[in-house]
């Protein structure tokens, strides 16, 4: 009777032992921690020295003087540039090398020498001390110029990756009119 109580406690200290291993196994591999919760607001402004970018490099000094929504949207950007340059890594490991067009070579242009320039030129405007009304309209005009010009790099990166969806749906539908070709 003892040596059954025995393997009886003895098994449900394996089976919590195992069971606790498992669930920290589990959440570790979701990435979270047990037992600690830390909610981010996603409408809480950015700190600029917790802002990390995948594929722009651009001077944190010029960032500073930028809205919230600017950052926001540079960040959305930056997402897109990796989205994209994932599509052509994954192009180049299946030994593919696609013909660079205007559009990619031009939205590369913008991203890696005119938007850092962009960036500089407002910075220097926003950052222009004096009470002038000249000033004020041109504080107004620079920060109009840099919107447009991020709405614009925006709208050019949903073409290209238009694009490359289309481009994938392409190469199914004639790799599904292949594979329906022989199968007669």
């Amino acid at each position: 009777m003892s040596i059954l109580l025995g393997v009886g406690i003895a098994t449900t200290i394996v089976i919590l032992y195992l069971g606790k291993k498992g669930w920290q196994a589990l959440h570790s591999a979701v990435g979270i921690t047990p037992g600690v919760l830390t909610y981010q607001d996603p409408n809480a402004p950015l700190s600029l020295p917790n802002l990390t970018w995948q594929q722009l490099t651009l001077n944190s000094q010029h960032l500073s003087v930028l809205s919230d929504h600017q950052l926001r949207q540079l960040q959305h950007i930056d997402n897109k540039v990796a989205t994209y340059q994932r599509y052509q890594l994954d192009s180049q490991a299946q030994h593919r090398t696609p013909a660079l067009t205007e559009q990619q070579f031009v939205l590369h242009k913008l991203l890696q020498l005119r938007l850092p320039e962009m960036l500089a030129s407002h910075y220097h405007l926003a950052g222009v001390n004096g009470g002038a009304e000249a000033t004020n309209n041109k504080r107004t005009e620079a920060e109009q110029l840099l919107q447009d010009a991020l709405n614009n790099i925006d709208s050019r990166l949903d073409e290209l990756l238009e694009q490359v969806d289309s481009q994938h749906l392409q190469d199914l539908r004639v790799m599904k009119k292949y594979i329906d070709s022989h199968n007669s």
